[in-house]
């Protein structure tokens, strides 16, 4: 790979989110997401029930202060109402409704990076499906370790430092790795769905600059629709009480878009490799997963 192909990948994966429906898949996984949220919430603190760390899940939704202002005293208001309910109920029915709409939004995210790799799937229905419920199992997984990280950060530093004698360094230092730790497991967790999803031959690691690109920008996006939200704009003003879901609904349509354009940016980086091997060795000594033959 030269500057120039990158370059020129760059560009392409910009022209296909636009051309691809890129924006239209984005606002189908927000849509999703919402309808799926409380319930795997509920869910989310049942189970954070039994990990032996006090106030465990109320400090991992403290992490969600990346979401815009406005949205967690509405997401706390209907955390509270639900599961002061039959939690039982939520937890049999609601798990049931959540794995289907999971299911839905991952598979509609196959098909959307099917789409930027200009492969079709023939796979049935029910293998998809079942693989998109893979996908949100591991990614969840992967991304509820990322927000343990800096909750029991602190615990966890001070542990391995009274076991194994660490210097005064490690405990400066500390604060800062969990952290990285955090962003390298949220980076982990996409690229497995960028290398799963789609139906193509790739190697794990062609997937990590479209990862980088998406958490990077996603930390942005946090930032910069934080500072929009908080200062120019005010959606309880103009939608009354649903003024924080809209605002979470606009967060997650951006993150999902920027989601796709960094598969995009995969596709078409995999698209110019295969053009420079079959130039460098010749159509017929390439294989499909962008490898000499």
């Amino acid at each position: 790979m030269t500057f120039a192909n990158g370059k020129h990948a760059v560009g392409s994966a910009f022209h296909d989110a636009l051309k691809n429906q890129t924006f239209q898949a984005a606002a189908s996984l927000s849509y999703y997401s919402i309808l799926c949220i409380f319930p795997a919430l509920i869910l989310l603190s049942a189970v954070m029930a039994y990990i032996p760390v006090p106030d465990f899940f109320a400090d991992a939704l403290m992490v969600a202060r990346v979401v815009p202002a406005g949205t967690m005293p509405m997401v706390y208001s209907v955390l509270a109402g639900a599961m002061g309910t039959n939690l039982r109920a939520w937890l049999s029915f609601g798990t049931l409704g959540t794995l289907w709409v999971v299911s839905s939004a991952f598979d509609e995210m196959i098909d959307a990076l099917d789409t930027a790799y200009d492969v079709t799937d023939p796979r049935p229905l029910w293998k998809i499906r079942l693989l998109a419920l893979g996908l949100a199992f591991i990614s969840g997984f992967l991304l509820i370790c990322a927000i343990a990280a800096p909750v029991v950060g602190q615990e966890a530093g001070a542990w391995l430092a009274g076991r194994m004698s660490l210097s005064g360094v490690f405990a400066l230092l500390w604060p800062f790795l969990r952290w990285i730790i955090a962003v390298g497991l949220a980076v982990f967790a996409v690229q497995t769905i960028y290398f799963l999803a789609p139906r193509v031959r790739q190697r794990f690691l062609s997937t990590l600059p479209g990862a980088l690109l998406s958490i990077a920008c996603w930390m942005g996006l946090s930032y910069l629709l934080g500072i929009y939200f908080r200062y120019f704009e005010n959606y309880n003003r103009l939608y009354g009480t649903l003024g924080g879901v809209m605002a979470l609904m606009t967060w997650l349509y951006w993150a999902y878009f920027i989601f796709l354009a960094g598969g995009e940016l995969n596709a078409e980086l995999a698209k110019a490799r295969h053009a420079e091997l079959q130039r460098s060795y010749g159509p017929a000594n390439v294989r499909s997963d962008g490898r000499a033959a």
